[in-house]
């Protein structure tokens, strides 16, 4: 069955860094564009980052300002985000996702999701 799992998330205080992964299994995410979503409390899931399936094209919202980078190892099934300088409003539950579509900042895209990890980040 196609899982897939973030893990990485914790507390950290202002300015720290995290790196979150995605676990994927039961099928192969080679082809599919691999993405990250967060969401806060009271607020809708925002796109973060998202990655093409060959690796060659690379999305970030506005809000990640240089500190966010997305990367992929397809051998592994997995997927990464190295999250550096981070500020309180980083805290959210953030959800690993991966699709087919060519919209790389759109949910609707992704047919797969993860169940998401906290990120945590105290000022």
């Amino acid at each position: 069955q196609v899982q897939l799992v973030e893990s990485g998330g914790g507390l950290v205080q202002a300015g720290g860094s995290l790196r979150l992964s995605c676990i994927a299994s039961g099928r192969s995410f080679q082809t599919m564009a691999m993405a990250w979503f967060r969401q806060a409390p009271g607020r809708e899931r925002e796109f973060v980052s998202a990655i093409g399936w060959r690796g060659e094209s690379h999305e970030y919202a506005t809000f990640v300002e240089g500190r966010f980078t997305i990367s992929r190892d397809d051998a592994k099934n997995q997927w990464y985000l190295q999250m550096d300088r981070l500020k309180p409003g980083d805290t959210a539950v953030y959800y690993c996702a991966a699709g087919p579509g060519d919209y790389l900042n759109d949910p609707l895209e992704y047919e797969y999701w993860g169940q998401g990890t906290q990120v945590t980040v105290s000022s």
